[in-house]
């Protein structure tokens, strides 16, 4: 707990700034669908044969996985705030119209009729018996929509949009769980805190409902020149949309930062499928990735040339706990078969096919193997024998499928795959515990982010491959009873990457001319 104090103290600003985008994000969005779904429940209430129809289908976006809705609409709307607020303006709209719909539904008929036989007009009805009968059933929607929205929020700062998900994933992707906590307590106390307001402002509705009005209209006009100031900003900005990981590895940013004093006008916290859709549709300039990556070449994107070999040799090999490979230890020759037979052109070429040409990674990973004559047919049934697990990137999910094709066809055992479990740490500390028995690693995550390799060992042997490859091997045995087998035979180095044709434009060719050109901008 001390740890945790003390981050919270050394991060009290940052913590302080992502809760207000947090609650921005949150509140902007309840307000629309608060003004929307209240007027359409009215609406349903006099249309009724439209209400199935109606909650039906904000009942099936509700359904729409958060992440998958927020990939959907970065072509469509780029990225940061603007496609955040109206994510999550969407899933707060069904608790709203379907409350608010309901409760006016439920006020007694021979209340209306009496209303109606005093001579009230339908609008008379609505606004003096109706909505006020019916308040405490809508206010129920708006405070569930808003402990939604707090939770969904969390997810906006993968597109961009800030808020107390980028300490939460970064807290998760390095586990650190002061990190995490940093994010997840202050979302828990602002959902809590918000639902408590609105209870407040529901038991005294009559007395503050014309202040309240007046704050929602100051506050709407607000967030609606805040979301529009990113908008403002120069022509030439330039902004970089960075993996979580890469913007706390040091062999990421931070080594960047010292190496090359690299310095982008914006940088922007992003998933790691969605940041090749923004560098392609132009939402962001810069992005990190790898060097065998498919989408280099499907999306027209150019890598910067390290010029001061920054990024150390990144060779993969199945990383294996020590007691799985002593249970079955001819493991060792069944990887042999493809040890140093996946050039880098090739692992390129077969991303290029996931990525860009829609092949499932199952098939593109059995033409592979067959093409080295290897059988595939053999699908293992049963009860796992073992489990291989993986990041969450195309490469990975490639190598999975050709790891697992591999061990059955030349066994007897069935493997379960665990695809997208998370980053380095998670998936290291995995296999040590024993939680899963293979992965695919490399030698330079190992080198700089999971053996932390002093300074002094480092310079002499971070451009050596085979040296950097022994030392890893040797020290995970040692320290962590992991085991690494023959690399595979493909560099998947990290790399800064951006539009060709931007590129061009500003004559830059390596990450030093990107420096420089960021420097001398207007000079």
């Amino acid at each position: 707990m001390q740890a945790f104090f003390y981050f919270v103290s050394q991060h009290a600003w940052e913590i302080l700034e992502q809760t207000l985008q947090h609650l921005y994000l949150s509140m902007f969005a309840l307000l629309l669908a608060t003004l929307l779904g209240v007027f359409l429940g009215i609406v349903l209430t006099r249309n009724q044969k439209l209400s199935s129809p109606v909650i039906g289908i904000l009942g099936v976006i509700q359904t729409i996985p958060s992440l998958a809705l927020l990939g959907f609409m970065l072509p469509l709307l780029g990225i940061g705030p603007v496609p955040a607020i109206i994510a999550l303006f969407l899933y707060a709209l069904l608790p709203i119209v379907r409350n608010t719909f309901t409760g006016i539904q439920e006020v007694d008929a021979r209340v209306i009729e009496a209303a109606r036989g005093m001579g009230m007009t339908d609008r008379q009805i609505l606004q003096m018996v109706e909505l006020p009968l019916a308040t405490p059933v809508i206010f129920a929607g708006i405070r569930t929509a808003v402990v939604i929205n707090v939770g969904i929020a969390t997810l906006c700062s993968l597109i961009g949009a800030g808020g107390l998900g980028e300490y939460i994933f970064s807290g998760i992707a390095l586990v650190n769980p002061q990190m995490t906590l940093a994010g997840a307590i202050p979302a828990a106390l602002l959902a809590i805190g918000l639902d408590f307001i609105l209870g407040k402002i529901q038991s005294n509705i009559d007395q503050i409902i014309r202040p309240v009005l007046w704050f929602t209209g100051l506050l709407f006009l607000g967030v609606l020149v805040y979301t529009a100031l990113p908008y403002l900003n120069p022509q030439d900005e330039i902004i970089a949309g960075f993996d979580t990981e890469f913007r706390e590895r040091p062999d990421g940013y931070p080594g960047l930062q010292k190496t090359y004093k690299l310095r982008f006008d914006r940088t922007l916290d992003m998933d790691p499928g969605l940041m090749y859709e923004a560098l392609r549709n132009g939402k962001v300039d810069v992005i990190s990735g790898f060097a065998t990556e498919g989408k280099i070449e499907a999306y027209d994107l150019e890598v910067l040339q390290d010029d001061k070999n920054f990024f150390p040799p990144y060779f993969v090999a199945p990383v294996v706990n020590q007691a799985t490979l002593e249970k079955y230890p001819e493991l060792r020759n069944i990887f042999q078969k493809i040890s140093g037979k996946i050039p880098d052109s090739t692992m390129r070429r077969l991303n290029f096919e996931v990525d860009k040409l829609k092949k499932e990674p199952r098939d593109v990973a059995r033409a592979f193997l067959a093409s080295l004559n290897l059988p595939t047919d053999r699908v293992g049934q049963g009860a796992a024998d073992f489990s291989i697990g993986g990041k969450r990137f195309t490469e990975q999910y490639i190598l999975l499928e050709m790891f697992k094709m591999l061990i059955e066809n030349h066994s007897n055992w069935t493997v379960e795959l665990k695809n997208g479990m998370g980053g380095t740490q998670i998936l290291f500390d995995a296999v040590r515990l024993g939680e899963i028995d293979i992965y695919p690693e490399y030698t330079g995550t190992a080198f700089l982010v999971i053996l932390k390799a002093d300074e002094s060992i480092k310079n002499a042997i971070i451009q050596m491959p085979d040296s950097v490859y022994q030392y890893v091997k040797s020290r995970s045995l040692k320290e962590f009873q992991v085991n690494w087998l023959a690399p595979l035979g493909f560099n998947n180095t990290y790399a800064l990457m951006m539009r060709r044709k931007m590129m061009e434009e500003m004559g830059v060719k390596s990450i030093s001319d990107l420096k420089n050109y960021l420097e001398n901008r207007g000079k």
